[in-house]
C-alpha cells in the first residue's frame, strides 16, 4: 500500500473524490501545489465539471486516484465509470482510498472512531489500529465522529462530531501514510458482495377448499 508520497514519481495524477455530497477533484502535478474543484452538484455532473475546470485532459493523466468508499455508493460508482472509461482510451494505474481511513489518519488519534452510515442501523467504524469494520447502531461505544456532507439515513448517534472533509487540508496530513491500494477494477467498497437467491417460478393454483 503506497503513500501519496510515494506514488508522486507516477504524477500528474487526477483524484476523484464522490463519496460526500461534495464531490472533489484534484489535479496532483509535479513541482506545483495540488489544484482542487468542489461542487454540490450530483456527481454525474460534478466529476466532468470538475475535470474540465482544472483544465484536465484525461489523455494526459499518468495515473488516477480515486475514493471507493465508504460514502455515496452512487456517487463513487459515476466516478469509478469515469475511471474505466478513460481507461479504455489508455490504460493507466488506478488507487483507491478508504474516506474514514483518511480522517482518521489525518486526525491521528486512535483512540476515535470514524464513521459512516451502513443503512440498515449499522455504521461503517474506522479506527487506526483497528481496521474498517461494519458495526450496529446498539454496538457502536466510544468517541466517534463523521466527516461534513456524509448523507445518513440511520438515526445519527449522540456526541458525534463532524469533522472536515476537505482533501486540500486533509492530504498533506496523510502525504507519507500508506492509504493507497492498486485496482485493476474500480468500484465501490462493499464489506462483502453481495448474494442473491435463485428465484424458481411456480404457477399460482386456487386454495383448495
Amino acid at each position: 500500500m503506497p503513500s501519496f508520497r510515494q506514488l508522486s514519481s507516477l504524477f500528474p495524477a487526477l483524484v476523484i473524490d464522490a463519496a460526500s455530497a461534495q464531490v472533489q477533484v484534484g489535479w496532483l502535478a509535479p513541482d506545483r501545489p495540488a489544484a482542487w474543484f468542489t461542487s454540490p452538484d450530483e456527481s454525474g455532473v460534478a466529476v466532468f465539471e470538475g475535470v474540465k475546470a482544472l483544465g484536465v485532459d484525461p489523455g494526459s493523466v499518468s495515473a488516477f486516484i480515486f475514493c471507493d468508499g465508504p460514502g455515496s455508493v452512487l456517487g463513487i460508482r459515476t466516478a469509478a465509470m469515469a475511471l474505466r472509461t478513460w481507461n479504455v482510451l489508455r490504460a493507466r494505474p488506478v488507487f483507491a482510498y478508504s474516506s474514514l481511513a483518511l480522517v482518521a489518519h489525518a486526525l491521528d488519534r486512535p483512540e476515535l472512531g470514524v464513521i459512516a452510515d451502513a443503512r440498515r442501523e449499522t455504521w461503517h467504524h474506522y479506527a487506526i489500529g483497528r481496521g474498517l469494520r461494519r458495526i450496529p447502531a446498539a454496538d457502536l461505544a466510544g468517541a466517534c465522529v463523521m466527516p461534513e456532507h456524509f448523507r445518513h439515513w440511520s438515526t445519527l448517534p449522540p456526541g458525534v462530531a463532524r469533522v472536515p472533509y476537505s482533501l486540500a487540508e486533509l492530504l498533506p496530513k496523510v502525504w507519507d501514510v500508506d492509504l493507497l491500494r492498486t485496482t485493476d477494477a474500480p468500484d465501490a467498497f462493499l464489506h462483502e458482495e453481495p448474494q442473491y437467491v435463485t428465484w424458481t417460478p411456480q404457477i399460482h393454483q386456487a386454495p383448495t377448499a
